[in-house]
């Protein structure tokens, strides 16, 4: 079946561009069909629509399809600390298991469409199918990994490292889904980027200003085009 819309819920996990990405590779066919069975496909996200909120029951994990996601904390202060960007191919939602609710947000940054998987039946699945619990395994893993990242980062690295480190984090996650490394539109606000790199709105916009007097960047509002990938990676330490 030729499937031209991302938004399309009817596209199944055979047919989907990203399953490459959220799919254990290892999977054989009749395998992503008992998967693509409890996956459930809505109506695509407006902008600000939430998935879920903090303290909502856990009940599912979510691959984004087409358009990201935006997760973030509530402090008990009622201060918002933006978690993650999550683009299509990537899961999210995951950090639930451990409790019976989400302990974070998650709310689109533009309209987009996600697949919802429940957490009940995933289990059921990933105890006959062990390519899908290693898979399942290796995902939980990457998210302790990012938050070890996040933190290193807001406690080590100046605003250029920072911004750098971000900005490299998309470009190779483009890649993954065979799309430019080098020229790509940031969903996210230069709000949200200060917020989850712990700098102020102004910070951003000069930061992002010194890279394109430096040669580094070229900026276009949200449009941005790396020139100097190797100074990048430089000074990220990457």
């Amino acid at each position: 079946m030729a499937v031209t819309c991302p938004h399309n819920p009817e596209v199944n996990c055979t047919d989907c561009r990203m399953n490459s990405l959220c799919l254990p590779i290892a999977l054989e066919l009749d395998e992503v069909e008992r998967l693509n069975q409890i996956v459930q496909r809505g109506r695509p996200l407006q902008k600000d629509s939430h998935v879920y909120n903090v303290a909502d029951e856990f009940s599912a994990i979510y691959a984004v399809r087409s358009g990201s996601i935006k997760t973030y904390n509530v402090s008990d202060q009622g201060a918002i600390q933006v978690t993650g960007f999550f683009l299509p191919g990537e899961i999210f939602g995951i950090d639930g298991i451990a409790h019976t609710h989400y302990v974070s947000a998650a709310v689109a940054m533009e309209t987009s469409a996600i697949c919802e998987i429940p957490f009940s039946r995933l289990e059921e699945l990933s105890m006959t199918m062990p390519s899908l619990q290693r898979h399942f395994f290796k995902l939980m893993s990457k998210e302790i990994t990012n938050d070890q990242q996040l933190i290193t980062l807001l406690s080590k690295n100046s605003a250029e490292e920072r911004v750098a480190t971000l900005l490299l984090s998309i470009s190779s996650r483009n890649a993954k889904r065979n799309l430019s490394s080098l020229r790509f539109r940031l969903p996210m606000s230069r709000a949200d980027i200060g917020n989850y790199l712990g700098l102020t709105v102004e910070t951003v916009s000069r930061v992002f200003s010194r890279f394109q007097k430096q040669g580094l960047l070229e900026v276009d509002k949200k449009e941005i085009e790396i020139k100097d990938i190797d100074a990048l990676q430089e000074l990220s330490n990457i």
